[in-house]
């Protein structure tokens, strides 16, 4: 019975046609081949420098060293930071704060985190739920699964806007989903903006030295973190399917 089975799913995989002709088979051989020399390209280049993101201090030497050309060094990190380096970003606008100032620090990381999250959106939903699942730790990508899509929207919208919940892989997660890509951009900038802006406040201040304003702004911003973390299967359980 195994054999006829066998016979049978072979029988089936032979008449289907992956490819229109072979031209687009070597075309696409090629198209991924290059893709793969990119990608391992851009990691190792890319490796040494990714232990920055958790160090503030080595993060703003570095940052500043590179003088006018400092700005779009900070873009690049924190486009980075969502896609290879899923750190909380606020660590990257306490520095933008810092050099920058609060106004034009937030501008700058809001423009790093558009393109991580654009980026981690097309990839979640160009390569589906198994890349994410290589990405994205599968407790915290299950936190997500209940979501219904009559809510997506304001789900998503909720989950960013709440500081202390996984804006990264939030993103990946969103991907997964039917919303058009320009829809989930959207919601993560008008979402992640207000907690960014208040992590460049706190290095503003920081640079100014208001030590005293940083540290009561950053157990605020640590308080309602850790309100919101405590309570993200409930946030998260608002907008399940209840049908």
């Amino acid at each position: 019975m195994s054999d006829t089975f066998i016979d049978r799913m072979r029988a089936r995989l032979e008449g289907v046609q992956i490819f229109a002709s072979e031209r687009t088979r070597r075309r696409f051989l090629l198209h991924l081949a290059v893709a793969i020399v990119v990608l391992v390209a851009l990691t190792l280049l890319a490796r040494p420098h990714l232990a920055l993101l958790t160090d503030a201090p080595a993060l703003r030497a570095f940052i500043a060293q590179y003088g006018i050309w400092a700005p779009l060094v900070l873009i690049a990190l924190q486009a980075v930071q969502v896609v290879a380096a899923p750190v909380p970003g606020q660590i990257l606008a306490v520095v933008a704060g810092y050099l920058f100032g609060a106004w034009w620090g937030t501008l700058y990381n809001m423009v790093g985190i558009t393109i991580g999250s654009t980026i981690a959106f097309w990839l979640s939903r160009r390569f589906g739920r198994r890349y994410v699942e290589r990405m994205v730790h599968e407790d915290a990508l299950a936190s997500f699964d209940s979501i219904s899509d009559d809510y997506a929207r304001l789900g998503l919208f909720v989950l960013f806007f709440i500081p202390g919940l996984p804006d990264d892989v939030i993103c990946f997660a969103g991907g997964l989903t039917r919303l058009p890509l320009w829809q989930l951009v959207a919601l993560a900038i008008v979402g992640r903006t207000p907690a960014f802006f208040l992590a460049n406040v706190v290095g503003d201040f920081l640079g100014t030295d208001q030590f005293v304003a940083a540290a009561v702004l950053t157990a605020v911003i640590l308080a309602l973190s850790a309100l919101g973390y405590a309570n993200r299967d409930r946030i998260v359980g608002l907008f399940e399917d209840r049908s």
